[in-house]
C-alpha cells in the first residue's frame, strides 16, 4: 500500500502544476470527473493484482502443504536411485558383460563425458540451465501460454532440474498438484547441489531408446557404447548432437529395432540432431565452421554393429552366475534384516529370492567371477570339434537329442572353478549339465563311498584280498535280493582291493559295503558336499556302484575328488568371488574353508590305486591322448546302469576335473562311450594347457608319513607263511602303518595233486598211482566257506590247488595215437578228463618183451625224449585210478637184429614156455596182475 500512496501523492503534485498555468480551467468540472474515475482504476488494478497474486500464491501453497521436506541425504538418495546394470567380470579383471535386465545402464561421472554432449544437452533440453535456480518463470509462463492456445511448441517448460525430479522424486501423474511440487522440489534441489552434480544424475538416468543389440538403454554411457561403439567421453560433436536429441522420443529417434538392427528410416532422428546444432549454435556453443562440418558428417556410418549380448555369447556361464549370484544375495539379505536364510519359511525364502534378483539387476553389482576366459573360450571351440555318439529322438517330445556333455575344472587348493561345458546347445537343452544335470554316478562313486572311506575304518588297505565270485547279497524287509555283476560278465577270483578298483570290477566293491557302517560311510559323501542324497538311498547297497535316485552333479562329483589332491580335506567349489556394490563396497566375498574328510595316508593310498586305473586300467588309453602324459594324474571312469552315461574324472596335485556323457533322456550311449567320453576329457585339458601352459606341473602326489610298504600273501591278505612263498603267492603294497597285516596267513595246506588231460589241477585220490602226483598247495575248504570258489581260483592261479575230485569214469581210457620225431615221442592227449598221465614202454627191436622206461605227469602232457638204440615204444594213458589205455601203435627205431643159423631147440618143458606177447594183444591179460611189473 505504500507504493500506492506514493504513486497518487505524484499524480497529485503533477495535477497542482497543470492547476497552477490554468490549463484546466475551462473544463475543471468534466476533468475532475474524470480524474477521479481514473484515481479509482487505478486503485482497483493494483488492489486485484497484488489480490491476485496472493490468491495464485495460496493456491500453490495448498498444493504442496502435503509435501515433505526433504532433507539433503533423502534427496540425494532420491536423485541417484536409478537403475543400473551389474556386470560381470572374469578372473583377469575382463568384462564377461552386462547381468541380463530389462533396461541397461552404466553409470559415469560428469567428467567423464564428452562437454559437446554436454553443452548439446543444455542447448537443447534447458538453456538456462546455468543462470536460474530450479525454474524457469517465462519458460513456464510460456508453456503454459502454448498449453491454452494450442501454439506450436518451442521448448518445453520444465529445466533439466524440474526433469530430474520427475523422473527421480515424484510420479508420472499429470495434474497441477504434481507439476506444484516439482517446481517446489526443483527449487530445494537447487539449494543442495551443484550444477555439476544435477547434470551427473540427469544424464545417467535419461532413456535413449536401444542399442545395438536392441536392448532398452538409459544413461549417456549406455547411449555412448550402444550407439556408436564409444564411451560418452570420446563422442564426436555430431554423434554428441545425434544423442543429445534422443531424449525428447527415445524410441522415436532412435536408430535401432528391438532386434538390434538398423531402421529403414533414420529421417526422424537425423533431423533431430540438425535441431540440436541449430541451438547450439545459436546458444554460441559451437562455431559455423563446426556446424557446417557437423551437418555434413554421416554418424549412420558410425551406427556400431550388432553385438550379441553377454548372454548369447556365453548363454551357459550368463545363466549359472546369474543364478549363483542370486543365491549369495538373498543371505545377504536376509541377513541385513538380522534372519538366518536356512531357516526362513519357504514364503519368506521365495521373498528374499526375488527381492535377490530385483537388487543385482538394479543396483549396478561388479561381480567377480573364477572363470579364466581363455580356457572358457578355448574350451567351448574345443567341445564342438570333438566326436559324439549319434543324436536320438525323444520318445516324449519327438524332439531331436544329442548325446551332451558336461565337464568341469577345479583348482583344488581354492576350489575355484576355472571352466566348465555346460552342454553342447543351450537354445535346444536350456540346461547346465556341469551344474545342474543330475545323474548318477556309476563306478566314480566307488573311490569316494567304497575304498578310501574303509581304507579310513581301517577294513582294507591296497592289498586286500577281496573275492570277485558271485555274490548275492539279501535284503532286509522282503525285499528282492540284490546279484550285482561285473561289466565283463565275469568274475575274477580272489583279487586285491587294488585290481579291483583299478578294473572296476563291481562285486569286490559291493562286499566292501555291505560290510561297511553306511551310515557312517555316506556321512563322507555329505562331507564333500553331496546334496541330493536321501536318507532312505543310504543303506541300499546299490549305492556303492554309484545307483543313485537322484544323481549329483558334475560339478559335485568332480568337487569330490578334489579331496584327494588336498590331502584328505574337502574345499567346495566356487564360481562367485566378491560381488561389490557401485561405490566399491564388499558385499560378498568369499572365503575358502577346508573340511577334514580323510586322512592324509588315506587319501594318499586312494590316488595310488587311481594312478593304476590310469597307467594300467579302464583308463590305461588315456595318456597317449595327452600332450603331457608326464603329469600326476590319477583318476576314475564310470558308467552307469544300463550304460546310460560315461565318466571320468582325474585330479593331479593341482587340478581335477570330471566329465560325463550322455543323453538328457536316459537310453544307452553309443559304443565306444569309454574312450570317447576319455577322448573329450582329454581334448579339453589339452586345450587348458595350450592357453595355460603354467597350469603344467610335473610336481607329484606328496607321500605323507605313515606310508610303508609290505608284503602279504596274495590269497589271503595276511603276513606270508612258507606255503603261500612256496605257492608263490607273495604280494606287496602300500600300507597304511595303523592297518599292517598282523596274522599270519593259515589259508594253505599242502596236498599231492594231478593234472588232468585238460591242464587242471586237482588233488590227488587214495588210489593215484604216486608216479603221476606233485606236491602242492591247497586252500583250506573251511577258510572260505562263505565264498563260492568253484571255477576260479584253479584258473586263475597255477600253484594252486582246486578243492574239486577228479572222478573216475569207470571204464580204462582209451590208446593214444603215437609218432616220432627225431629223438621224441609225441602222442594226441587223450579226449577223457580223468586222464592223469602216460607210460612210456619199450623193447628191443625184433622182442615183444616190453618194459616202462618212464612216465609223464599230466595229462595234457604229450611228448617224450628217448635215446639212442634199436627199439620199439608204445604209450599208454594212465588215469587217476591207475587204469591204463590199451596200447599205442608201436614206433620202431633202428634197425632189426641180424638173424643167424637157427639152431636146433632145446627140449622143452612147461616152464621153458614162450613169453607172452606184447602187452594189449592179449585181450586177457590185466596189466594190474602183471608180477614182474612188465606192463604196469
Amino acid at each position: 500500500m505504500n507504493h500506492l500512496s506514493s504513486f497518487i501523492n505524484k499524480v497529485k503534485h503533477y495535477m497542482k502544476v497543470l492547476d497552477d498555468k490554468n490549463i484546466f480551467k475551462i473544463s475543471r468540472i468534466t476533468g475532475k470527473v474524470v480524474w477521479n474515475l481514473f484515481l479509482v482504476l487505478l486503485v482497483l488494478a493494483v488492489a486485484g493484482g497484488f489480490f491476485a497474486t496472493g490468491v495464485g500464491a495460496g493456491y500453490f501453497a495448498s498444493l504442496v502443504k502435503d509435501e515433505e521436506i526433504r532433507t539433503y541425504d533423502n534427496m540425494r538418495g532420491e536423485i541417484y536411485n536409478y537403475t543400473e546394470t551389474s556386470k560381470i567380470y572374469f578372473t583377469d579383471g575382463t568384462l564377461l558383460g552386462n547381468l541380463r535386465s530389462d533396461i541397461v545402464r552404466q553409470e559415469v561421472d560428469i567428467k567423464e563425458v564428452s562437454p559437446h554432449l554436454v553443452d548439446a544437452v543444455i542447448a537443447t533440453e534447458d538453456e538456462y540451465f546455468q543462470e536460474h535456480e530450479g525454474i524457469v518463470p517465462k519458460a513456464i509462463a510460456r508453456a503454459i501460454f502454448q498449453e491454452v492456445t494450442g501454439a506450436a511448441v518451442q521448448t518445453g517448460g520444465s529445466t533439466l532440474t524440474q526433469q530430474l525430479v520427475k523422473n527421480q522424486m515424484l510420479t508420472r501423474e499429470v495434474s497441477f498438484d504434481r507439476k506444484a511440487k516439482e517446481m517446489l522440489l526443483a527449487l530445494r534441489l537447487e539449494r543442495f547441489f551443484e550444477k555439476e552434480e544435477i547434470l551427473e544424475a540427469y544424464l545417467n538416468i535419461v532413456p535413449f531408446g536401444r542399442n545395438a543389440s536392441g536392448h532398452n538403454i538409459a544413461g549417456i554411457q549406455a547411449a555412448a557404447q550402444g550407439i556408436f561403439g564409444v564411451d560418452a567421453k570420446d563422442l564426436s560433436l555430431a554423434q554428441a548432437a545425434f544423442i543429445a536429441g534422443m531424449p525428447q522420443s527415445p524410441f522415436g529417434y532412435t536408430p535401432f529395432t528391438n532386434d538390434g538392427k538398423v531402421k529403414e528410416n533414420l529421417e526422424p532422428g537425423l533431423n533431430r540432431m540438425k535441431t540440436v546444432l541449430s541451438r547450439m549454435l545459436s546458444g554460441g556453443y559451437i562455431t559455423k565452421e563446426q556446424y557446417n562440418e557437423a551437418l555434413a558428417h554421416d554418424v549412420t556410418k558410425e551406427f556400431t554393429k550388432n553385438s550379441p549380448s553377454p548372454f548369447e555369447n556365453y548363454p551357459h556361464l550368463t545363466m549359472e552366475i546369474e543364478r549363483r549370484a542370486v543365491d549369495v544375495m538373498k543371505v545377504k539379505l536376509a541377513e541385513q534384516d538380522g534372519k538366518k536364510y536356512s531357516e526362513l519359511t519357504p514364503t519368506e525364502k521365495s521373498s528374499y529370492q526375488k527381492a535377490a534378483d530385483l537388487e543385482l539387476r538394479k543396483n549396478g553389482y561388479k561381480i567377480d567371477i573364477t572363470i579364466d576366459k581363455e580356457i572358457y573360450d578355448a574350451w567351448q571351440k574345443t567341445k564342438n570339434k570333438v566326436a559324439y555318439g549319434p543324436d536320438t529322438t525323444n520318445p516324449e517330445t519327438g524332439e531331436k537329442e544329442l548325446e551332451d556333455v558336461g565337464a568341469m575344472l577345479l583348482k583344488n587348493d581354492t576350489g575355484e572353478i576355472l571352466s566348465f561345458v555346460g552342454g553342447r546347445d543351450y537354445e535346444q537343452e536350456n540346461l547346465n549339465h556341469a551344474t545342474q544335470s543330475y545323474r548318477p554316478n556309476g563306478s566314480t562313486m566307488k573311490p569316494i563311498l567304497v575304498y578310501a572311506p574303509a581304507m579310513e575304518m581301517g577294513l582294507v588297505q591296497p592289498g586286500s584280498i577281496i573275492p570277485d565270485t558271485k555274490f548275492t547279497y539279501a535284503n532286509k524287509g522282503g525285499a528282492k535280493p540284490w546279484s550285482p555283476n561285473n561289466y565283463d560278465g565275469r568274475y575274477h577270483g580272489l583279487v586285491t582291493a587294488r585290481e579291483a578298483l583299478k578294473k572296476s570290477y563291481n562285486i569286490p566293491a559291493a562286499r566292501t559295503y555291505v560290510k561297511m557302517d553306511r551310515l557312517k560311510a555316506t556321512e563322507y559323501l555329505y562331507k564333500m558336499g553331496f546334496t541330493t542324497l536321501s536318507e532312505e538311498e543310504r543303506h541300499y547297497p546299490s549305492l556303492s556302484l554309484g545307483g543313485m535316485t537322484t544323481g549329483v552333479t558334475v560339478e559335485e562329483a568332480t568337487n569330490a575328488y578334489t579331496t584327494f589332491s588336498n590331502q584328505g580335506k574337502f574345499v567346495d567349489a566356487y564360481m562367485i568371488k566378491s560381488i561389490k556394490s557401485k561405490d566399491g563396497e564388499v558385499v560378498y566375498e568369499h572365503k575358502s574353508k577346508k573340511t577334514e574328510v580323510f586322512s592324509p595316508q588315506t587319501a594318499y593310498l586312494t590316488l595310488d590305486i587311481m594312478r593304476d586305473v590310469v597307467r594300467s586300467g579302464t583308463a590305461a588309453g588315456l595318456p597317449s591322448m595327452l600332450k603331457h602324459p608326464s603329469v600326476d594324474w590319477a583318476g576314475k571312469t564310470g558308467t552307469t546302469q544300463d550304460f546310460h552315461d560315461a565318466w571320468f574324472i582325474g585330479t593331479n596335485p593341482t587340478l581335477t576335473m570330471g566329465l560325463r556323457l550322455g543323453y538328457d533322456t536316459p537310453k544307452k550311449v553309443a559304443t565306444g562311450y569309454g574312450p570317447r567320453s576319455q577322448r573329450i576329457w582329454a581334448a579339453l585339458m589339452n586345450a587348458a594347457y595350450d592357453v595355460r601352459p603354467e597350469l603344467l606341473t610335473t610336481e607329484k602326489h606328496k607321500r605323507p608319513s605313515g606310508i610303508t610298504t609290505a608284503s602279504f600273501c596274495g590269497i589271503s591278505g595276511k603276513l606270508p607263511s612258507k606255503l603261500c612263498k612256496e605257492a608263490g603267492l607273495v604280494k606287496t603294497d602300500l600300507f597304511n602303518v595303523k592297518y599292517l597285516p598282523k596274522e599270519e596267513d593259515d589259508s594253505l595246506q599242502q596236498v599231492k595233486y594231478v593234472v588232468n588231460s585238460e591242464g587242471k589241477k586237482y588233488k590227488a585220490a587214495g588210489n593215484t598211482p604216486g608216479g603221476f602226483t606233485s606236491e602242492g598247495v591247497m586252500i583250506n575248504k573251511d577258510y572260505f566257506d562263505s565264498i563260492n570258489l568253484d571255477n576260479f581260483i584253479k584258473d586263475d592261479w597255477d600253484n594252486i590247488i582246486g578243492d574239486d575230485e577228479l572222478k573216475d569214469n569207470g571204464k580204462a581210457p582209451g590208446a593214444v595215437s603215437l609218432k616220432r620225431s627225431g629223438s621224441t615221442l609225441s602222442w594226441n592227449a587223450s579226449g577223457e578228463k580223468d586222464v592223469i598221465g602216460y607210460r612210456i614202454y619199450r623193447t628191443a627191436n625184433g622182442s615183444d618183451a616190453y618194459s616202462a622206461v618212464g612216465e609223464v605227469s599230466g595229462g595234457n602232457k604229450t611228448s617224450f625224449k628217448i635215446s639212442g638204440g634199436n627199439f620199439t615204444y608204445i604209450v599208454r594213458a594212465v588215469d587217476i585210478s591207475g587204469n591204463e589205455s590199451k596200447n599205442s601203435d608201436p614206433v620202431k627205431v633202428g634197425e632189426d637184429p641180424k638173424e643167424d643159423k637157427p639152431k636146433d631147440p632145446p627140449p622143452t618143458k612147461e616152464k621153458d614156455k614162450p613169453e607172452p606177447p606184447p602187452p594189449g594183444d592179449d585181450p586177457e591179460v590185466d596189466p594190474e596182475n602183471d608180477p614182474e611189473g612188465q606192463n604196469g
